[in-house]
């Protein structure tokens, strides 16, 4: 790379690097092109994929031509996303790729049309650069398969986290400024929290699903993952079908409960952890906000539906696919052999998802604590874990390591509401620290406003140092 962080005799030391909203204005002004734009970043892609191993797909010539269509188009000036290279997480249909769900066990046929997500990407300017890696079945909290192993930017030695491991690389690698991802049990957050990202995980049905079978019983949602709150809501918007425009500010302040309590007995977040979060309660309460020390009850019921969806989920989905049983590999196959027996024992039950949902609104709306706004809390108990190939180790090897290190994220899945993830400094060997954000149905906007005072009060670089495009603003932040 030369020394503007580009690479030499190319756009990218102009280009790559550049938040979405600021790519897509200068596209849409006719300052740059988008084909300029995304050769610019496939460029950069071929420059540092070796390393990160994000992509399954690079999808360099159909790239190229989606380009030069958003620089022909006659509505280009209008595009939220005008140029905006992108990566699609291999669990959702794009227009002529294969859909693997990250197995090699089912039949190559291309898809015939987009999954409703990409085609809001798309119809809002986007051009799709490539398909991201994910572990099989989309299971695991670290992103490998025979032959690949995706690694984070910040350290190769150490996982991207998963499922949405290759898209969180990508992003954190400035390959795109933007992701798609889904989170069916913290899929989204964890690798957000692994790679130093902004992520929102929408409530239930605030975006079209249709991720596999069923959504894993409906745990499942779509978003997106960016290096700025200003990108992650203009994702948001563009995928909700909504016009972008500037987050509501709630014109109070926000009480907000924090919670280092993990929900998984025996586990607990580990010290530099718990200090993040003490870190950004602070610079909340001197914001002006209310601060209040209370942790959410997660009952056991609520644990063993969550594991049940997961089960079965696996089951669901092979099924869908059309996958051969005997070709998953080994942990798998074990998880997808349980589902099956979840199912068939009737243990998927809506009561225990209805019940958690009902008690956790009941947190956010208690009269006697006079109403919480928001729960701050820990996202994972301890560093990303590391860039190996899990799935030669077996299911339980493979279930244990994703406990103790994800305890956090599992519960708002089952109960269906929006939780978001911001970068909260480094660990004292470098690595990403960050928080989580949950609130009650219909806070989407209300987390990302909150998540956007905390990125003006303590900015975050961007991207990982050794793969950061351009020169930082917040370079030297923590």
């Amino acid at each position: 790379m030369d020394a503007s962080g580009g690479l030499p005799g190319s756009a990218p030391g102009v280009l790559v690097g550049l938040p979405a909203t600021e790519i897509a204005a200068r596209v849409r002004s006719g300052e740059v092109t988008a084909v300029e734009v995304v050769r610019a970043h496939l460029a950069h892609l071929e420059a540092v994929e070796p390393r990160v191993g994000a992509f399954r797909v690079v999808r360099r010539e159909a790239a190229l031509a989606e380009a030069a269509e958003v620089d022909a188009a006659p509505d280009r000036a209008r595009l939220p996303l005008a140029g905006v290279p992108v990566a699609i997480k291999d669990n959702v249909a794009v227009a002529g790729e294969v859909v693997t769900d990250g197995s090699s066990a089912g039949r190559p046929v291309p898809a015939g049309e987009d999954h409703p997500v990409v085609a809001r990407l798309r119809a809002a300017g986007a051009v799709v650069v490539g398909i991201t890696r994910v572990p099989e079945l989309c299971l695991y909290a670290s992103t490998d398969s025979a032959g690949a192993v995706s690694r984070n930017p910040w350290d190769t030695a150490r996982s991207p986290a998963g499922s949405s491991g290759g898209s969180a690389a990508a992003v954190a690698a400035g390959v795109v400024p933007i992701a798609h991802g889904n989170d069916g049990m913290g899929s989204l957050r964890l690798p957000a929290a692994a790679c130093g990202l902004v992520t929102l995980k929408p409530g239930r049905g605030v975006l079209p699903g249709g991720i596999g079978a069923d959504d894993w019983s409906g745990m499942a949602v779509n978003g997106a993952l960016t290096t700025t709150v200003a990108d992650q809501a203009l994702a948001f918007s563009v995928l909700a079908g909504e016009e972008p425009g500037p987050l509501p500010e709630p014109g109070r302040p926000l009480r907000i409960a924090v919670s280092t309590r993990s929900p998984v007995p025996g586990v607990r977040a580990d010290r530099e952890a718990r200090v993040a979060v003490e870190a950004m309660a602070g610079l909340l309460r001197e914001a002006g906000h209310t601060i209040v020390r209370r942790d959410p009850v997660i009952p056991p019921d609520a644990a063993v539906a969550a594991m049940a969806r997961w089960l079965a989920g696996a089951e669901d989905d092979a099924e869908f696919l059309g996958l051969d049983r005997s070709a998953l590999e080994p942990r798998s196959r074990t998880h997808a052999r349980l589902g099956r027996w979840v199912r068939r024992l009737g243990l998927v039950r809506p009561g225990a998802a209805e019940r958690f949902r009902r008690r956790t609104e009941a947190f956010f709306a208690d009269g006697s604590t006079g109403g919480i706004d928001v729960l701050l809390t820990p996202v994972v108990s301890g560093p990303p874990l590391a860039a190996r190939p899990w799935h030669e180790r077996g299911f339980l090897a493979n279930v244990t390591a994703n406990a103790r290190w994800a305890p956090f994220a599992s519960p708002w899945n089952l109960a269906g509401v929006p939780a978001a993830v911001v970068p909260a400094g480094r660990r004292s060997q470098g690595w990403p620290l960050a928080v989580q954000l949950v609130g009650p149905p219909g806070s989407e906007r209300r987390l990302l406003w909150l998540a956007g005072e905390l990125e003006r009060r303590r900015p975050w670089r961007r991207h990982a140092p050794v793969f950061d495009p351009l020169p930082s603003p917040a370079a030297t932040a923590v």
